[in-house]
């Protein structure tokens, strides 16, 4: 099982910038406690932070044959990338939207997600540790995704 953990814009200054929104924790740090919790779970992790827009849709179609599921933060994107949305669209892998604030608490422009739409569920203001429910949430879904398609399997098998 891999799970690739894309980043958007700005997250790279996490605990430097607005510590009052985004908390005092480091990306780095965040990163550090999703890759513990993979390894005792034995689930490959991949981790890709960009502040640029392609670079981020690059990623999302590199999963494609790559990965089983995405856990992404699309930060500022999130209100304004159709790209990014089509891209998830696209591919059609298991993707979970976090944020570390409440966007619905937040500016009125970052109330809406142009990417929650197309993915299978989000995870808002809970800071770093709602990174940890999206990792505890994604192998859960591609646990049952599995666990079904073994039974459609075995049910195929059967009446042959």
């Amino acid at each position: 099982m891999k799970i690739v953990v894309i980043q958007g814009p700005n997250l790279n200054m996490l605990g430097i910038r607005e510590q009052n929104i985004y908390g005092p924790m480091k990306l780095e740090d965040i990163h550090a406690q999703m890759k513990s919790f993979a390894d005792q779970n034995k689930i490959e992790i991949e981790f890709f932070q960009s502040n640029l827009e392609g670079e981020i849709v690059d990623k999302i179609q590199e999963c494609l044959g790559d990965a089983d599921g995405i856990i992404i933060n699309p930060a500022a994107y999130t209100h304004t990338s159709i790209a990014i949305r089509d891209a998830i669209a696209a591919i059609n892998l298991p993707t979970l939207e976090v944020h570390l604030s409440n966007i619905h608490q937040r500016e009125e422009f970052r109330h809406k997600s142009l990417i929650a739409p197309v993915c299978m569920g989000q995870i808002l203001g809970m800071g770093p540790f709602g990174y940890h429910l999206a990792m505890m949430g994604m192998v859960q879904r591609l646990s049952e995704k599995a666990a079904m398609e073994e039974a459609q399997s075995k049910a195929k098998a059967e009446k042959k």
